[in-house]
Order: C-alpha cells, then sequence, then structure tokens
C-alpha cells in the first residue's frame, strides 16, 4: 500500500472532527436502529468512532480501511468488539450478502471516480438482499445562509489542506452533484434522507433497486437544518 496520508493525523482527528461526526452518525442510529442479530461493515472506518456506537446494540461489526494509523486508533478503542481489517474496499474479503447495514461516513468524496464506483458495487455485492446502505457525505447545496456559507467555506479549506489529489478528488464528486448523482449511476433507491449542516452534508438510507420492487417502501424524508 502507498505511504499512509493519516499518520500524522490520526491521533488527534477524533478531537478535530468527532463533534461534528457525532451528529450525523446520530440521524443515520435513528434512520436505521440496531439490533443485537445485526451485522454492520463500516467502509472506511478510520478511528472506530462509527462503529463504536453501535457496539451497545450487541451487533457484530467489521470495519476496512487502508489506513493502518487510523485502524490502529480503532483497535484500541474497540479491542475485540469489531473485526477491522487492512483492505481496500474495492476488492473486499467478505462473502457475498454478509452485512445488514452497511456504513460510510465521508468517504466517498476522498475517492478517484472509477475507485468510488467499484467501492459502490463492492458494497451492493456484500449486502444482504435486504440491508440497507448509510452513505453520509457532502452535499452540493443549495447552501442556507449564514450557516450554510460558513460551513462550505469551512470544508472547502479543509479539504485543500487534505492533499491535491484529496481536493480534486472532493471537487469531482460535488461537481457530480454527490451522493445522489452517484445513487442514480448504480440504480440504487433512497429509503430515508435528511440534508443538515445548511445544506452541506446529507444523510442517505439506500437500498438496492430489487428491495425496492418488491415491496413497498418508506416515503423518503427531505429535511433541511
Amino acid at each position: 500500500m502507498s505511504q499512509d496520508p493519516y499518520r500524522r493525523v490520526a491521533g488527534w482527528y477524533d478531537t478535530l472532527f468527532q463533534s461534528m461526526n457525532a451528529a450525523l452518525i446520530s440521524i443515520g442510529l435513528k434512520m436505521f436502529p440496531p439490533t443485537e442479530a445485526m451485522s454492520i461493515l463500516d467502509v472506511g472506518c478510520g478511528t472506530g468512532a462509527q462503529l463504536a456506537r453501535y457496539q451497545p446494540a450487541g451487533c457484530a461489526l467489521y470495519g476496512i480501511d487502508t489506513s493502518p494509523a487510523m485502524l490502529a486508533v480503532a483497535q484500541k478503542q474497540l479491542g475485540s468488539a469489531a473485526d477491522l481489517r487492512l483492505e481496500s474496499a474495492t476488492a473486499m474479503p467478505f462473502d457475498d450478502q454478509t452485512f445488514d447495514l452497511i456504513t460510510s461516513t465521508l468517504v466517498l468524496h476522498e475517492m478517484a471516480p472509477a475507485t468510488r464506483d467499484e467501492v459502490l458495487a463492492e458494497m451492493q455485492r456484500v449486502l444482504k438482499p435486504n440491508g440497507r446502505l448509510l452513505l453520509i457525505d457532502f452535499h452540493p447545496g443549495p447552501y442556507r445562509f449564514p450557516k450554510g456559507w460558513f460551513t462550505k467555506a469551512f470544508i472547502t479549506v479543509s479539504e485543500r489542506m487534505a492533499g491535491r489529489d484529496h481536493y480534486r478528488h472532493y471537487r469531482h464528486f460535488m461537481g457530480a452533484q454527490g451522493l445522489p448523482n452517484l445513487i442514480g449511476k448504480h440504480k440504487l433507491q433512497i429509503d430515508q434522507q435528511k440534508i443538515v449542516s445548511g445544506g452541506n452534508m446529507a444523510v442517505l438510507l439506500v437500498q438496492t433497486q430489487q428491495v425496492w420492487t418488491d415491496k413497498s417502501v418508506n416515503i423518503p424524508l427531505a429535511a433541511t437544518v
């Protein structure tokens, strides 16, 4: 694997970003509440902060990430409660139809377009027929003044600081209209959605088209705060 871009920030990543991420994860927990028998995979699990929120429910926890430094932090936080893998999400070491819920928080925008498509295809492969994808990432607006504008400025600065490739992938993701476009491209269906942070963040609960056509589904929820 290439040099770990998170090796210098893994130790303090949660201190800087977890307050914002925690609110987004809480929304996702309400959309698809965990149960004891549920198997959950976090793609790009980072420090394990999201998986930790599912631990009290007794779920079977799995995480995959390409950063050794971030996984080291996750291992300290989760111990034996989670099966953590240092692997690429483009070819995940899991059988077909393994997981009830697959989460991905602020990860897809970091990837090159082709990689992004491969990862989403893999997520569908290892998702159970009645499972869900919980996707949380940046949203291309419209942005409400003043909160949305200030949040957008902070995000732009943060993404620029993450490096040239990272910022280029972020720009492509946003230019392609973010998660809604990606979901449509892969012929998935939005079960529930919430747009927050003044239009800057999207929390989407997604299901496969097969599930959508086989039974009645919830009317998608759209809220902006």
